[in-house]
C-alpha cells in the first residue's frame, strides 16, 4: 500500500498545481515540484522517482548522503533545504545541485570554493527572513541587495532566486502578502543584477501551495502531502 499511496499523492499534488496554475493564468510547466523527502527512507524516494519525481529536498547532510549513495543509479536532482553549518558545507558543495539557504556571505564564499571544478556552479537560493521571526534563518530584506551584490561574483555559484518559509496565516488572503513580497524582493534583484539567470522563487508548502503560485513561486517544497506525517522518532 506504501508504493500505491506516494504515487496517487503525487498525482493529486500534481493536480492541485495545474488547477492553481489554470486559476491564476500561469503555466505549470514553470512550476517545479520539489518533493522533501528528509527523514524519509530512500525505498519511498524510489518509489516517488518511478511515479515521474525528479527533484528531491533534503535537511539533513547526513541522511542525504547516505541516501545519495542508495539512489546513486537515479537521475535525481539534489536540492539541500536546510540550514547549514560552516564545517559542513564541502559536502553540500560536492554531491548538490541546488542550495535553498543560504543566508550570508561565509557559507557563500566557502560553497564556492568547494564546488568541484567538473561540475556546474551550484545553483543557489538566498533565504529571507521575511517575517523577521527570531527562530528561523534568513538575511532580513533590507540586507538582501549588499549579500546578492556579493555572491553573484562568485565563480562557484549560480544565484538563481530567492527562498522563504513565511509564518503560519489563517487565511489565503493573509498568506499571499509574505509570497507578493518576496516576488517584489526578487524583481528588485533582476533589475539590479539583468544578465543573471534569477528565475527561481523558492516558496510554498503543502498548507500555501496554492498562494505562492498565485503570487510567483516556481518551486514549491511539499513533503507531508507527499509522504505522509513525518515520524521524528526514526
Amino acid at each position: 500500500m506504501r508504493k500505491e499511496t506516494i504515487v496517487e499523492n503525487l498525482n493529486a499534488v500534481g493536480e492541485r498545481i495545474v488547477t492553481c496554475c489554470n486559476n491564476c493564468d500561469r503555466d505549470p510547466a514553470e512550476i517545479t515540484l520539489l518533493a522533501v523527502s528528509k527523514t524519509r527512507p530512500a525505498e519511498d524516494l524510489r518509489i516517488a522517482y518511478a511515479a515521474g519525481q525528479r527533484h528531491f529536498g533534503e535537511n539533513y547532510l547526513q541522511e542525504a548522503l547516505e541516501k545519495q549513495n542508495a539512489l546513486q543509479d537515479l537521475d535525481i536532482h539534489w536540492h539541500f533545504i536546510g540550514p547549514l553549518q560552516s564545517n559542513k558545507s564541502r559536502a553540500v558543495a560536492e554531491h548538490f545541485d541546488w542550495m535553498h539557504t543560504v543566508d550570508r556571505l561565509k557559507i557563500a564564499q566557502r560553497l564556492s570554493s568547494q564546488r568541484p571544478t567538473n561540475l556546474a556552479p551550484l545553483n543557489i537560493c538566498l533565504q529571507v527572513n521575511i517575517d523577521n521571526e527570531q527562530s528561523k534563518s534568513g538575511i532580513a530584506p533590507q540586507d538582501l541587495k549588499a549579500l546578492a551584490w556579493e555572491v553573484v561574483q562568485l565563480p562557484g555559484l549560480r544565484l538563481r532566486g530567492l527562498m522563504a518559509i513565511p509564518a503560519a496565516r489563517q487565511t489565503v488572503q493573509a498568506q499571499h502578502q509574505p509570497f507578493l513580497e518576496m516576488a517584489r524582493l526578487l524583481h528588485s534583484l533582476q533589475e539590479l543584477f539583468p544578465n543573471e539567470e534569477l528565475d527561481t522563487l523558492s516558496m510554498g508548502m503543502s498548507a500555501d501551495m496554492e498562494a505562492a503560485i498565485a503570487c510567483g513561486a516556481t518551486i514549491v517544497r511539499i513533503g507531508t502531502d507527499i509522504f505522509g506525517a513525518r515520524n521524528y522518532s526514526e
